[in-house]
């Protein structure tokens, strides 16, 4: 049995703790990954990779990334513009509604962080991935609990997932009027059920949702518009 993660030995802020010991064995292109959209009811999942310049100092230039969810939108916003400055290379990827429903939750996420990686003009020589393990990828690979708390370039790719995909749901927004898509980007909150209830799902709910199934809704953990 894998033992729980000691939230103790959380830092106060993420950092280059992994990569420098990477970069120390000779791993120059280091990927931090990280998704979101995985508990949403509505829209695509997304996962973001970002690989960083090998080196330490870079850590004072991005003071202030955190995990998106510990992020106001004004501060993601401002944190991904820098990012796709000061990063290497960097990817977005995403697995849609009806991939979500055909794969499952699981799998999708997995595939969207494939086409995140094919998406970096760098490939990557090591892989840093909040949780998930994605034996599709040959890169070798570090799976971290908490990764996006403990990573700076975890963070750094979950600020670019997360602020692409709330992009994009208010895009969609437009074209599926009447959920509120541009406001819960999708997730499971009171005013999106009670949409729901009253309208059905539309192309880009997932189908294999329990609430977008037409049974009676249940509240997700993820109600908030995060991960």
């Amino acid at each position: 049995m894998t033992p729980k993660f000691d939230r103790a030995r959380l830092p106060e802020a993420p950092d280059f703790q992994f990569e420098i010991h990477l970069w120390g064995q000779g791993c120059r292109r280091i990927a931090g990954i990280d998704e979101a959209g995985r508990g949403a009811l509505a829209g695509p999942v997304a996962a973001a990779a970002l690989i960083f310049p090998d080196n330490a100092g870079l850590a004072k230039e991005l003071q202030g990334v955190r995990d998106s969810k510990q992020m106001t939108p004004q501060d993601r916003s401002r944190w991904a513009a820098r990012l796709r400055e000061l990063c290497a290379a960097w990817g977005v990827g995403f697995a849609s509604a009806e991939e979500i429903d055909e794969l499952g939750i699981a799998p999708a996420t997995r595939l969207a962080a494939q086409r995140a990686v094919a998406c970096l003009s760098i490939q990557p020589d090591h892989l840093l991935v909040d949780y998930l393990r994605l034996p599709e990828i040959p890169t070798p690979q570090t799976a971290l609990v908490k990764g996006d708390q403990r990573s700076l370039s975890i963070a750094a790719a979950s600020i670019l997932a997360k602020t692409t995909r709330d992009a994009l749901l208010c895009e969609l927004e437009a074209l599926h009027p009447g959920y509120g898509l541009a406001q819960h980007k999708g997730y499971g909150t009171l005013a999106h059920r009670l949409a729901l209830e009253r309208m059905g799902p539309s192309p880009i709910h997932r189908r294999s949702f329990r609430p977008c199934k037409g049974d009676q809704p249940q509240m997700l953990r993820d109600t908030d518009g995060h991960g």
